[in-house]
């Protein structure tokens, strides 16, 4: 008896609409990278399980996709465990490799392998599928695409200038207008803990400010009570609960409170001199935004933090972040290497397109027409036709059976292509063919220039 298809949870199959679309955006997406001077790499779907291990936390190890080594390791291994108990052993024996968790520590292998061969500041952009083993739930899936862009090998603050850039020109091409790119810097959040006295709790206190349009005010004090900040700490940062006006404005705000660090006032200063120039060089549609809350990434970024919103008429969480980090090939050996890099939501941009119905009517894998096929001497007539179509960029295709005509106009209504070609000995006699618009089953003869104008 035949087993019943099916897909591994957290995984999708995309139809031809569904993957015209995403390249809609792919496209899009990658065509700015190149724009913007990033350079194309790929690494391999799967890793060394020592390159990703122990490089995301505890939690992240947990969702790493290992594989199992060929052969008959597994037997072998569950022999020798038996003899020896020792299951980080027998881990290491039975799975050698595993799936890519994401494009960072791959990308950091990457630069430390070829140092040689790289020109730095080294500009890479790379799109390519990940693995998680996480719990699949809506927005959240197993395998899904990543879209990054990184420098590395510069310090230069410009680099975040044109990150912010790189977004609004991306987004702006997309048609969402009106995305939010909220920024962050990781000092201003060490600075607050360091002002308040509670340092050695900035985790505590950047994960409880986070939640502030969550749970509101009172809720996050009560969130950082009951981690041990104090009443008093609390009552320095109140200006932050209510932490309102321009960036300008905001930036002076911080500038009073974290006059007494040197950290935070640093943090402060890098976010001046992003957020004077990105306002000074200006943005098409986006609104750069500074979000003391903002805190991803804490245990990785060093400085600069981006979050990307979409528009406020659409309730979706964030669909693009990044940020600097000081040393992201240390982890590898090759120490001082600076960073930064921000990465788009494919998925997420996809829903949000799709709720605004922002995708161009153009955007479709299907063909601009269909030749009907009245035998071999119309269908090679056609074809003769079809292939100088091709030439000039125009997707057409011929129904390949002799059928009645009724099914061959239901296949092209079914597969929603707009128009008919119609070759019957007229046209042959006059070559010259039959356009009929299959919505408004208006019909026309022409010859294949005439052709070629309508279906270009």
């Amino acid at each position: 008896m035949a087993s019943k298809p099916s897909i591994p949870k957290g995984t999708r199959d995309f139809s031809p609409t569904e993957v015209a679309k995403r390249q809609y955006i792919i496209q899009i997406i990658k065509s700015n990278f190149e724009k913007f001077g990033f350079q194309p790499i790929e690494t391999p779907s799967f890793e060394n399980s020592e390159t990703l291990m122990g490089k995301y936390g505890e939690e992240g190890d947990r969702l790493i996709f290992k594989i199992l080594n060929s052969g008959d390791y597994l037997a072998k291994a569950n022999a020798t465990h038996l003899e020896n108990k020792d299951s980080t052993k027998l881990t290491a024996s039975i799975s050698e490799k595993a799936l890519r968790y994401d494009l960072t520590v791959p990308f950091a292998r990457y630069v430390v392998q070829h140092q040689n061969e790289i020109e730095f500041p080294f500009k890479r952009y790379q799109i390519q599928p990940v693995w998680r083993a996480d719990r699949p739930q809506k927005g959240r899936f197993r395998e899904f695409f990543q879209c990054d862009a990184d420098v590395v090998g510069s310090k230069s603050l410009w680099q975040e200038v044109e990150l912010v850039q790189l977004y609004d020109t991306v987004f702006s091409a997309l048609g969402l207008e009106g995305v939010t790119i909220k920024i962050n810097n990781r000092k201003i959040l060490s600075g607050i803990a360091e002002v308040i006295g509670a340092s050695d709790k900035l985790i505590d206190f950047t994960v409880a400010l986070d939640k502030l349009d969550k749970i509101g005010e009172d809720g996050v004090k009560k969130e950082m009570m009951e981690k041990g900040i104090s009443e008093e700490a609390i009552e320095k940062v109140q200006p932050l609960f209510n932490f309102t006006g321009t960036i300008s404005e905001k930036i002076n705000q911080l500038s009073v409170l974290l006059a007494e660090s040197s950290e935070g006032m640093k943090g402060v200063e890098e976010l001046r001199f992003i957020c004077d120039n990105v306002m000074k060089l200006g943005l098409s549609t986006a609104i750069l935004d500074l979000d003391v809350t903002l805190a991803r990434g804490l245990n990785y970024y060093t400085g600069a933090i981006f979050e990307v919103a979409p528009p406020k008429s659409v309730a979706m969480g964030s669909i693009g972040g990044g940020g600097r980090y000081d040393d992201l090939t240390g982890i590898f050996g090759l120490k001082n290497m600076s960073g930064v890099g921000i990465s788009f939501g494919l998925d997420r941009i996809y829903l949000v397109i799709e709720e605004l119905n922002l995708f161009p009517e153009t955007v479709t894998a299907t063909s601009k027409a269909l030749f009907i096929n009245y035998g071999d001497t119309e269908a090679f007539y056609g074809l003769q036709a079809i292939q100088k179509l091709r030439a000039s960029g125009i997707k057409v295709e011929l129904y390949p059976d002799n059928a009645k005509v009724a099914k061959q106009f239901q296949h092209a209504d079914k597969r929603g292509i707009p128009f008919a070609v119609i070759v019957g000995e007229q046209e042959m006699e006059s070559n010259s063919f039959s356009l009929k618009n299959l919505v408004t089953g208006e019909q026309v003869l022409l010859d294949l220039e005439g052709l070629k104008k309508i279906l270009s």
